[in-house]
């Protein structure tokens, strides 16, 4: 497993409040934003720049609009990479964080969200958080699952999914390249039993949904359609099939 790709392109701009609140979640800080007391919930999973990276939280703020209770845990411990630093250890910064851990630490969240009338979950991971996601596909206890420029997920993983999954994949992405996740959405069509989604942006590179230059229209509009596959995905699959 690498992570390499989260590292790529990181936030250019210094973290953000948000309209959103910081609270704690299964013992984790989180950012929690939208109405509180929808029974609609989205787990949000950052890439290796955190929960604090501004234009994750203006996205978590985006689905929290549109009648979703967010949730974006800070399952990197207050460590997020920062390659800004020239004592910056990526290998090491890799093995503290194993998705496996991630994956993990997000079974409490998802409970935590079922103990305060959550009725139905959907869960979308960024890069790194991708990776966790993937393992959650594995699970009922949600509604279905969105990666945006995963990290390296494999074939093994791809065949355990059980919900309805999307994977909005970038054309540019060296380190899952796109032909590669096009392989994956042909093995997920295979199956029957729920519905895929497999789509790959042309002329963007791995993390432009969360990390695009906010100066330039054509990446902001490449992100905003991206957002909006999102928000329609987890509308059909946790909004309507809960109603």
């Amino acid at each position: 497993m690498s992570s390499a790709q989260c590292f790529e392109n990181p936030p250019t701009t210094s973290p953000t409040s948000g309209a959103g609140t910081v609270q704690e979640l299964a013992g984790f800080k989180t950012y929690v934003t939208g109405p509180p007391d929808s029974k609609l919930a989205i787990l949000l999973i950052s890439d290796a720049f955190g929960y604090e990276a501004p234009l994750f939280r203006k996205l978590a703020d985006k689905v929290g609009g549109a009648g979703f209770l967010v949730v974006a845990p800070d399952f990197l411990y207050g460590d997020p990479a920062d390659r800004s630093n020239p004592q910056f250890d990526r290998d090491a910064w890799i093995k503290a964080h194993d998705t496996d851990k991630g994956y993990e630490d997000a079974k409490p969240v998802i409970a935590a969200l079922r103990t305060k009338g959550a009725s139905a979950i959907g869960v979308a991971g960024f890069c790194w958080g991708g990776q966790v996601a993937v393992k959650l596909a594995s699970s009922d206890d949600i509604r279905t699952v969105v990666l945006l420029h995963p990290g390296r997920i494999t074939i093994e993983e791809i065949n355990e999914v059980r919900v309805p999954i999307a994977i909005l994949g970038a054309e540019l992405d060296h380190i899952f390249p796109a032909e590669e996740l096009k392989h994956l959405g042909e093995i997920l069509s295979a199956k029957s039993s729920f519905e895929c989604f497999v789509k790959i942006y042309p002329g963007v590179p791995h993390g432009w949904t969360v990390r695009y230059n906010v100066e330039d229209e054509s990446a902001v509009r490449s992100a905003e359609e991206a957002h909006e596959v999102l928000l329609n995905w987890i509308t059909k699959h946790v909004k309507q099939s809960d109603e």
